[in-house]
């Protein structure tokens, strides 16, 4: 940890990284990761039981909703973790549907729903449609406000672990304007989700129909902060994302050294050749890069401006360091690494559809420089 000191590492992050470190890699070793591939629920409920009991989903939840009052930057290390040992559960869900409901929840909202989150109720975000706009304003469901409720029509596509969120946050447009409603699982009928082939396969996604659902003009969201909810979703998903997939970066190298150091052709250890050695080097230097913009932009979150330019570099870095080294791990193993038994296959299915949820490294990019130069 020391070469992130200078990043302002806090020791709450150095404590949960220690821990998450640990836990994750005892309860998420690779085979484990393979046999829940085919599971309906997609990961251990026992596990996820344990996550909430560890605090884990209080972490960035204020005092006075049972939370820890801590701040995003430490729930880091352990998306950190989580994504380096292919744990998939509702963590970043829940966490997000947290935020979401700290920008722009009420104050009864907040305390209905909160202490559960962070007791451990999975919540979930229901934000894309068929556009496959990463601009969240980009809207086509619709809301239609009459007698105090408001009822619902259209469709949400790549709503992770819906299946097993008690509450879902959808985005919808209210006479021209997005608007935020928290709907109840209790409130979608058994035909309303689908589950959605996804090119990752330990997570869990669903399309949502949002027809028929009708909903209590208290469930609405405060329409005055619909921006900053907005961009505090963005931000915070752009962060966890960028550590999912950093601490994806590391495994993969972890993977792909160890295969250079035993793998023998034509006699020799493969991984002595420079043509093998030169791409691991670059891979491990922008694997470095994306670990100190990681943490950069979790000692920047919340800062006005600064902390949005922090988490788009990170996001961009963490994308393109991830892509490129799950790539060179899969050309490295030769045709193995193009059957679906090779570990690499797993991270670069996760780096795409990062990709395909935040923006990619192009986009990140393209976002940066309307922030940097206009």
């Amino acid at each position: 940890m020391d070469n992130l000191g200078n990043i302002g590492t806090t020791e709450e992050q150095i404590e949960l990284m220690d821990v998450a470190t640990n836990f994750c890699r005892d309860k998420s070793p690779v085979d484990k990761v393979r046999g829940l591939l085919e599971d309906e629920l997609g990961y251990d409920p026992a596990i996820w039981q344990e996550i909430g009991e560890l605090g884990w989903l209080a972490i960035a939840i204020p005092e006075a909703h049972d939370g820890v009052g801590l701040s995003m930057a430490e729930v880091v290390p352990i998306a950190e973790q989580m994504g380096r040992n292919l744990m998939s559960t509702p963590f970043g869900s829940t966490t997000l549907a947290a935020q979401t409901l700290l920008a722009g929840g009420s104050e009864a909202q907040q305390a209905a729903w909160l202490p559960k989150l962070a007791a451990g109720t999975a919540a979930t975000l229901a934000l894309r449609e068929d556009n496959g706009d990463w601009d969240l304003a980009n809207v086509d469901a619709k809301g239609v406000e009459s007698g105090g409720t408001v009822t619902l029509s259209g469709k949400k596509q790549l709503v992770l672990w819906a299946d097993s969120a008690e509450l879902i946050i959808v985005s919808f447009k209210l006479d021209d304007a997005v608007r935020f409603a928290l709907v109840e699982r209790a409130a979608v009928g058994d035909g309303a989700l689908r589950r959605e082939a996804i090119i990752d396969e330990t997570a869990r996604s669903y399309e949502l129909t949002l027809d028929g659902i009708t909903l209590s003009a208290d469930a609405l969201l405060d329409a005055s902060r619909t921006r900053e909810t907005l961009e505090k979703i963005e931000l915070a998903a752009g962060l966890i994302h960028s550590a999912e997939m950093t601490g994806g970066a590391q495994a993969v190298l972890d993977y792909t050294l160890e295969y250079l150091k035993t793998r023998k052709q034509f006699g020799k250890i493969i991984g002595s050749y420079q043509a093998l050695k030169h791409p691991t080097v670059n891979n491990y230097v922008e694997y470095e890069k994306a670990r100190t913009h990681l943490y950069s932009a979790a000692h920047s979150w919340g800062e006005q401006g600064r902390g949005e330019v922090a988490v788009r570099m990170a996001a961009a870095q963490a994308h393109s360091s991830y892509a490129t080294a799950a790539d060179r791990a899969i050309q490295f193993h030769g045709g193995f690494g193009f059957t679906h038994d090779c570990d690499a296959q797993l991270h670069r299915r996760k780096a795409i559809l990062a990709g395909a949820l935040i923006g990619d490294a192009a986009y990140q990019r393209s976002k940066l420089a309307g922030l940097l130069f206009d």
